[in-house]
């Protein structure tokens, strides 16, 4: 009875401290939620001003009439009727889907085989990877202007001096060839930042596989095919999905070399909404483009995401 006597005195003086232990916890846990939010929200207010209500405001004038500045009136779905009876719009889709999708694939392709051996057993291997990565830290314009320099000057010149004449002319001012300077240009600027993401992943590639390979007579081929790929899949995921976004937006690069010309044959979607948005007075026309181009663009990354990725799996 005198040992239960005093425990009782002992034990809720534990209890009391568990309790405060506990309620201490628990304080201490809504003071960080509270911070957590506290952090978050100019975030989320500078997201909510300059993304989520412009979107807002430019789908709303994207159902009017309106020319940019002045009057305008409300005529609903208008716009996005007339853009799929528009050639100029039509035509403008087709070139930015050819190009895109051009772009990204030979950008990959480019991109890996450069890691890869950049990866290898090669010397000066840091240095290579430092000037492999100089075009993504140049101006898009101010490389768009030097290649057009010289696929209007230097190019011709030499096709000339080799008696090639398909090429004795700018091909820039060829509406069947003039997409191919714009893809060179982007394939040049773009691959460097997909490179340094394929030597990321290729860097957690466990080199025991490569030696497990070698030991059992696999060749270089399918090395790369049985252990590189599949353990850098998800490298590659995220450049196709990263490179076609980026690919489907050209901008920069028409404006430098061509400007949407000869005629409209190299005129993106991107170029095509600044031109009419405005400088053509078609700013509620081209705000209902800019639209439907927004939604294109999320369904090409999600179909991308799901089919990359089930790849993925079953690799």
């Amino acid at each position: 009875m005198a040992t239960t006597a005093a425990r009782g005195p002992a034990d809720r003086a534990t209890g009391r401290a568990a309790g405060s232990a506990a309620k201490g916890g628990r304080l201490k846990e809504n003071q960080t939620a509270r911070t957590f939010y506290w952090m978050v929200l100019p975030a989320v207010v500078l997201f909510l001003v300059f993304h989520t209500i412009p979107v807002l405001q430019g789908v709303f004038y994207s159902l009017t009439d309106s020319p940019g500045y002045g009057d305008w009136s409300f005529v609903g779905l208008s716009n996005y009727t007339a853009l799929f009876g528009d050639p100029r719009v039509m035509s403008a889709y087709w070139f930015t889907f050819r190009f895109a999708i051009i772009a990204t694939v030979l950008v990959n392709a480019l991109a890996l085989t450069i890691a890869v051996w950049l990866n290898g057993r090669i010397k000066w291997k840091n240095t290579l990877r430092g000037v492999y990565f100089i075009p993504n830290v140049l101006s898009v314009l101010v490389i768009g202007y030097v290649f057009q320099y010289l696929f209007a000057g230097a190019v011709p010149a030499l096709a000339t001096a080799l008696g090639i004449d398909r090429l004795s002319t700018s091909i820039l001012a060829d509406p069947q060839l003039a997409w191919v300077g714009i893809v060179i240009l982007a394939v040049w600027q773009a691959t460097a930042f997909n490179i340094i993401i394929y030597i990321a992943g290729l860097q957690t590639v466990p080199q025991e596989l490569y030696e497990a390979g070698s030991l059992d007579g696999a060749s270089a081929w399918r090395q790369f095919t049985s252990i590189t790929f599949p353990m850098i899949a998800g490298f590659f995921t995220i450049n196709m999905v990263l490179a076609l976004k980026n690919f489907l937006q050209v901008f920069d690069h028409v404006l430098a070399l061509t400007n949407g010309g000869p005629g409209t044959s190299t005129e993106s979607v991107s170029v095509l909404i600044f031109k009419g948005g405005f400088q053509g007075g078609e700013y509620g026309y081209q705000l209902a483009n800019a639209t439907i181009f927004m939604i294109v663009i999320i369904a090409f990354a999600a179909f991308q995401l799901r089919v990359l990725q089930r790849r993925e799996v079953s690799l």
